[in-house]
């Protein structure tokens, strides 16, 4: 079977054969738990956990014991949003949000306005930024939590996080980002990032799936979502996941070393792509800003094109026209349409995401593929979701 070029990274990533090497003898040789204090199985996982632990913290500046490990960032998104809510309720109800957030945010959120939490969602501007003053102007008395994406899974859009958290601060309101998409492309510094809780997954850095992690800033309140055992420091009980906590470490640690000459190898093959594109194809915009965004995302619009058609056009490269868990929704990007885009236009957008594996022959042909499927469709005139 012959795969197409894999430009879907925001979606998934393949675990790097170094991380693999790294967890696969905790599958295995090291199987312990590390929980089991006893003997040497149990004392040899638990030191493997604290070592990645320790990789993990240092990718982002935390403290080793400011991290909760998780079976993912949707996990650890319910856990900062509804833990921080039911420890802080007396506090006040009001959280302020994005519309772009991801749906792990914008679902829990919704949960949680069930449960009579009043939340205020922040519209963005056509590039996808919101402001601190948007953020300050959504303060009020009883405000408890900010939530706010680091980087948009979508658009790659970069928000100004550090002037939004020091606006929460200055209010004494708590912070939340989810750094998924941004932890390993970005450098975070979390001692000069005043926020509280930060989450994110393994396997959008070359880790496999299963495994992610929450920070929450020492003296946070939260309360566990479940309970049975205690571990994790009571925030998280469940029986450590040792080899895929070892493979986060792993890539963490990756990370740290390959990201700033990955970022900007990638940003150069980003900008190839989209120029070689829009070179050869009229009415072709980049969604989103491009001063603030992620080195490796390229969200594009194809006028009078279906993003549909254009998708199953484009056998031999993997990309998608949205988040990879939306994908199963009819509905235009949510991203998009809080953006200002038209239905047509969202429709008609798909995102490249490019990564570690991407090559420049990679690239000339997705260019060469789009350029050829767009030019085929507009002479067609395949427009199914349009109406004329």
């Amino acid at each position: 079977m012959k795969y197409p070029i894999y430009l879907d990274y925001n979606a998934t990533t393949p675990v790097d054969q170094r991380v693999l090497d790294a967890m696969l003898p905790y599958l295995t040789t090291h199987f312990g738990n590390a929980a089991s204090r006893t003997h040497v199985f149990g004392l040899k996982a638990e030191e493997a956990v604290d070592k990645a632990r320790r990789q993990v913290a240092t990718l982002i500046g935390a403290l080793p014991n400011e991290l909760v490990f998780t079976s993912g960032a949707t996990e650890a998104i319910n856990l900062a949003l509804k833990g921080t809510f039911e420890a802080n309720s007396h506090r006040g109800n009001h959280i302020i949000t994005v519309a772009t957030e991801h749906k792990a945010g914008l679902d829990t959120c919704q949960h949680l306005e069930q449960l009579g939490t009043e939340v205020t969602y922040l519209t963005p501007d056509a590039d996808g930024l919101i402001t601190p003053q948007q953020v300050e102007a959504a303060i009020r008395p009883g405000t408890l939590l900010v939530s706010v994406m680091l980087a948009n899974n979508e658009t790659g859009v970069i928000q100004p996080l550090k002037e939004i958290a020091a606006v929460a601060k200055q209010h004494n309101v708590l912070v939340h980002t989810d750094a998924t998409q941004a932890v390993g492309k970005l450098p975070i510094d979390l001692a000069d990032l005043p926020v509280d809780l930060l989450s994110f997954s393994g396997h959008k850095l070359y880790a496999p799936k299963g495994i992610g992690a929450l920070f929450v800033r020492q003296k946070t309140s939260l309360i566990a979502q479940q309970d049975g055992g205690r571990h994790e420091r009571g925030r998280r009980s469940g029986t450590l996941n040792v080899p895929g906590i070892v493979a986060l470490g792993q890539a963490a640690q990756l990370a740290g070393t390959l990201m700033t000459d990955e970022g900007s190898r990638l940003a150069h093959l980003r900008d190839t792509l989209e120029a070689g594109i829009r070179a050869q194809l009229p009415d072709v915009q980049v969604n989103g800003s491009t001063a603030h965004r992620l080195p490796n995302t390229a969200n594009l619009a194809f006028a009078q094109v279906d993003g549909e058609a254009l998708l199953m056009s484009l056998n031999d490269i993997a990309v998608s026209n949205g988040s990879a868990c939306t994908a199963a929704s009819t509905d235009p990007s949510h991203v998009l349409k809080a953006m200002g885009l038209s239905d047509e236009l969202a429709y008609s957008s798909v995102r490249f995401s490019l990564g570690r594996f991407t090559t420049d022959a990679d690239i000339e042909q997705a260019i060469s593929h789009v350029v050829q499927a767009v030019r085929q469709l507009r002479s067609a005139d395949f427009s199914p979701h349009f109406t004329h």
